[in-house]
């Protein structure tokens, strides 16, 4: 008598064996998600950068934004005052007038002294708010500081120079506040003089 095989039964509670192909598919698994985490962590790591970038880009346009500020607030209040200065200029200009013809007035030392004085604290006040005058008798004509009102005929070569300042002109810290009013050389011309000499040695 040959001997059976005998089946060998499961318990109904026992795992059923798995396939390779099966376990394959289990074991990518965790690596697909690992590659996966790598790659949103760059990105994170990227989107991170960018915004770090773009903050320290802000941070400095602030920065230089406060600096501009304080510089345009700066000017505004050194020459807030222009106006008003302006507006005192013509009772300096008339106390000046006032004590050259006090000067020339015998006896009245007693109000030039006055008026010297108030000249004085008058312009004390205008060098603490930046104000000073201008030197332009002597100097070569500029448009932008002087303002030039006649002209005197001269045999200097080098013309077009302050012989006479009627108004004078001041600066506020650095800048014209008002220009000189002034008279200006001129040269005469060749012209001009070679005719002059001819009439006198037919004279």
């Amino acid at each position: 008598m040959e001997p059976q095989d005998i089946p060998v039964s499961t318990s109904p509670g026992a795992p059923a064996a798995t396939s390779s192909s099966e376990a394959a598919s289990q074991a990518e698994g965790p690596l697909e998600s690992s590659e996966a985490l790598r790659e949103a962590l760059a990105a994170k790591t990227q989107e991170a950068e960018r915004l770090q970038d773009r903050f320290v880009r802000l941070h400095a346009e602030f920065e230089n934004y406060k600096k501009r500020m304080a510089r345009e607030k700066a000017e505004f209040l050194k020459f807030a005052h222009e106006g008003l200065i302006l507006e005192f200029l013509p009772v300096l200009d008339n106390l000046e007038r006032a004590m050259a013809s006090a000067r020339a007035e015998p006896g009245s030392t007693p109000l030039l002294e006055g008026i010297e004085m108030i000249a004085r604290l008058f312009r004390s006040v205008l060098e603490r708010a930046g104000v000073k005058p201008m030197e332009a008798l002597g100097q070569p004509f500029d448009p932008g500081r002087h303002q030039a009102v006649a002209q005197v005929e001269s045999s200097d070569e080098e013309a077009t120079l302050v012989v006479e300042e009627i108004q004078k002109g001041y600066l506020i810290e650095g800048r014209v506040l008002r220009p000189a009013m002034v008279k200006v050389s001129r040269a005469v011309s060749s012209v001009s003089r070679d005719g002059a000499g001819g009439e006198d040695a037919q004279a």
